[in-house]
């Protein structure tokens, strides 16, 4: 996620630093965003990729942010992580930087607890994979000002995406659609209902989705959606958010989706 958004920031013209704390993955995420650039150009999306990758540095250092306008965290979805982050952030930079969270879940108030200026903290939740998708969350915290609030919707046309605002409540608009939808596809092959060929074709060629419940999750990230799903039914204490014990399952045998090579589907 932070890789795609680091590239459409640098497609729509803005100057970007990438942070990763080790160098490893501070590697990974510059050779996703090389071969993303030049298979835009490869398909006539974009007309040169030097341009685009010029814009954007790479660091492990935390310091380097500090001159940034906005900062958005895309670490991962552990809201004790997250808080972690956002102090370190709000130490860093000054009253006036915007720090926005990726987060699929997890309440903004809490992340902006961690900080001395909760009201410059706003969540930007960007959909998968950021390049192609055209939608932006913007979710507004008890201590929002209205002033970052723009600040994220200016942001977000520069980007070229739509956005919708929600409040904070766990989940925002679309997972809380979306995830009871995905847990009841998981558990509907978890009893052995239906097949998972015929669970997703199903909703593919009945309904018109894109895709079928189990394959996007694969695609979302198993890890990511047990996650997600926690999250959900901590604040709502739902069962249809609650993830199906096969989720838990396929997480520790690191069946995690498309990313690992295996989840619902094999990825070989």
């Amino acid at each position: 996620m932070g890789s795609g958004i680091a590239e459409s920031a640098a497609v729509a013209g803005l100057d970007v630093v990438v942070r990763e704390p080790e160098a490893e993955a501070l590697g990974r995420a510059r050779e996703r965003i090389e071969a993303s650039v030049r298979r835009g150009v490869e398909r006539g999306k974009l007309d040169d990729a030097e341009p685009v990758l010029g814009r954007i540095d790479y660091t492990t250092h935390l310091a380097d942010l500090a001159g940034a306008d906005v900062v958005i965290e895309a670490v991962t979805e552990d809201a004790a992580v997250k808080r972690h982050v956002f102090a370190e952030l709000s130490a860093l930079t000054d009253g006036d930087v915007v720090l926005a969270s990726n987060t699929s879940s997890i309440p903004i108030a809490e992340l902006a607890a961690a900080t001395r200026h909760p009201e410059r903290v706003v969540g930007l939740h960007f959909f998968s994979p950021v390049p192609v998708m055209k939608l932006i969350e913007i979710v507004v915290a008890l201590e929002t000002s209205e002033r970052t609030l723009e600040r994220a919707r200016t942001l977000a046309a520069r980007l070229g995406k739509t956005a919708i605002t929600t409040k904070d409540r766990s989940g925002f608009v679309v997972n809380m659609l979306l995830v009871p939808y995905l847990m009841a596809a998981v558990r509907m092959y978890e009893e052995g209902f239906a097949s998972r060929d015929d669970i997703d074709a199903g909703m593919r060629l009945g309904c018109g989705h894109p895709m079928g419940p189990l394959a996007l999750c694969d695609l979302i990230g198993l890890d990511v959606l047990y996650a997600v799903g926690n999250s959900l039914y901590e604040e709502f204490k739902r069962d249809e958010y609650a993830p199906p014990p096969l989720v838990k399952r396929m997480v520790a045998a690191g069946r995690l989706g498309r990313k690992a090579g295996r989840g619902f589907y094999d990825y070989g």
